[in-house]
């Protein structure tokens, strides 16, 4: 009997002694780990950052130990969302300005502005976010208004896309802009030889260059409280579509004080004094920063009529809009981009626009490869241009909340047969096998959630329209889950450090109230994030 029972202890001692010690074990959980498989688990070891493995309840305990056991008690766990097209610092460095998001008129936008008058932190006048589609009168406002009533004082309002501004005299007369002023790019509006304020596109950096300025801890600060609000929402990674030299000091600096949570991948924008230094860099990762390439504009935004149209305007004869950069530009970007390890990422909303950066870059790339440059927002399309991007393996970068907030005047803009064409999220899906899913944000809000419902369901936070907008290029939640994490990460060649929960992945995941996968249509928006985490440290 002894014989029998002293081996089976010894076996059990061996057993137990062999446990691997870890930082984390989380348990009875239902985990998607968006791997290839798309396989679902139950519990998760996480040590120094990483996962260690992830199963079943009984093999991960069995096999790991951890003073930091957590029964997750049935909740769900997924990939944490990374935004794969934003402006995170833009969004930031704005919170001083006044928030016009929403508004339903222009006399709505006026008393706000009185009441932010006498507290505004400098002697300009700025707000952000105002769109004449959801006023009742859905055209540009004129600046008279504001001349009689800020008549010293710069008044600056910029449209909710960037892409258009309103301006009072004041500010034109420091920004030196006359009747006469010139602008490649953009538009000064006149009507009946009179300035009527509204600025569009690089008419803007006239007197977006004379702006005040905040400091630079106000800045980090302002970062810090946009950082949180992205936590909460489940973002553990996004993609910065745009920014200066100087702001990537700021991310730099913000990292070095030990407050910078979220990972971000940034692109600059396209300014020609950054070439030399910045391309000759190429892609380099510090901590949590990593630039990877340039953000390029072709046009403007279909809401204020700048996006590049093969043809008219539905709503505005003799107008196609523009381009907002030279194709000569573009070409020798493109041509120096291609020698680099770099991607080249360029915003493109109209047919016109999205021809010309695909034709451009097909002819840098020749053929199918694996550099990953992207078109941003790919928004309308001629139907002989969709094959352009599995051909020369271009990557379509879109935002499904731009299809349900402007579906309500998009036939407007482009009428019936071209609006076939646009927001058509499945038709490009079908070019490459996959594609990155983002916001845009603050032109949309931050919520990943609503991504995702607009994506499958084509609906408004609202429910609207009750069958969905062209819900033929509607995606499954499958595919809308890939682009929010797996897809977005391979937009930035990221696959095989984040984006899907997987032995040796970096631990960046989050974990809700309820099943994205499975939640009824009508209560995924109630969806909640109770945890957040990056690389093994609880953010939120």
């Amino acid at each position: 009997m002894k014989i029998l029972i002293y081996p089976f202890i010894f076996l059990q001692f061996v057993f137990f002694a062999a446990q691997q010690n870890v930082d984390f074990i989380f348990h009875h959980a239902k985990i998607y780990t968006v791997d290839k498989r798309f396989s679902t688990a139950e519990a998760m070891a996480i040590s120094g950052g990483k996962i260690v493995e992830i199963g079943s309840d009984e093999k991960i305990l069995k096999k790991y130990t951890s003073q930091n056991i957590q029964n997750l008690e049935g909740k769900f766990v997924y990939p944490g969302f990374i935004d794969a097209h934003c402006h995170f610092t833009g969004f930031a460095l704005d919170r001083w300005k006044l928030e016009l998001w929403g508004t339903k008129s222009w006399a709505e936008i006026l008393e706000k502005l009185e009441n932010y008058s006498k507290t505004a932190p400098f002697e300009w006048l700025y707000g952000r976010s105002w769109d004449q589609n959801d006023w009742e009168i859905k055209e540009f406002p004129n600046k008279t208004e504001l001349d009689r009533r800020f008549p010293n004082r710069p008044v600056y309002l910029k449209r909710i896309d960037g892409h258009a501004a309103i301006a009072n005299q004041k500010a034109l007369d420091l920004a030196g802009i006359s009747e006469n002023t010139k602008i490649s790019g953009g538009e000064i509006e006149i009507k009946n030889g009179k300035l009527t304020g509204i600025l569009l596109d690089n008419a803007m950096d006239l007197v977006e260059k004379i702006l005040p300025k905040i400091s630079e801890n106000q800045a980090i600060d302002f970062i810090n409280e946009t950082q949180k609000e992205c936590l909460s929402y489940g973002l553990t990674s996004l993609h910065e579509c745009g920014i200066s030299e100087e702001m990537f000091s700021i991310l730099e600096d913000s990292q070095n004080r030990n407050l910078l949570k979220i990972k971000i991948f940034a692109l600059l924008n396209d300014e020609p004094e950054s070439y030399e230094s910045w391309i000759s860099k190429g892609r380099f990762t510090h901590g949590k920063i990593t630039f990877g390439g340039y953000k390029v504009l072709s046009d403007g935004a279909l809401g204020s009529r700048g996006a590049c149209l093969l043809q008219d305007y539905s709503d505005k004869k003799d107008w196609k809009g523009f381009l907002l950069r030279d194709e000569n530009f573009l070409k020798n970007l493109s041509n120096r981009l291609i020698k680099s390890n770099l991607q080249m990422c360029t915003h493109a909303i109209g047919d016109s626009a999205n021809r010309k950066i695909l034709d451009l870059y097909a002819e840098v790339l020749k053929g199918k490869n694996d550099r990953r440059w992207r078109i941003e927002h790919a928004q309308v399309l001629n139907k002989n241009d969709f094959d352009k991007f599995g051909k020369f393996s271009i990557i379509p970068s879109v935002q499904p909340t731009h299809a349900t907030s402007d579906m309500y005047w998009a036939e407007s803009r482009l009428g019936k047969e071209r609006l076939k064409y646009a927001y058509a999220y499945r038709d490009l899906l079908k070019q490459n096998g996959w594609f990155p899913l983002g916001t845009d944000f603050p032109v949309e809000e931050i919520n990943p959630i609503k991504t995702f419902y607009a994506a499958v369901f084509r609906k408004d936070a609202a429910h609207f329209p009750e069958h969905g907008f062209q819900t033929e290029n509607a995606l499954t939640r499958e595919q809308a889950l890939r682009g929010m994490t797996i897809w977005a990460a391979k937009a930035s060649f990221d696959e095989n450090e984040k984006g899907s929960l997987e032995k040796g992945k970096s631990a960046d995941f989050i974990v809700l109230d309820q099943d994205l996968m499975q939640t009824s249509e009508d209560k995924i928006l109630e969806i909640k994030v109770l945890q957040t985490w990056i690389d093994g440290e609880k953010v939120y």
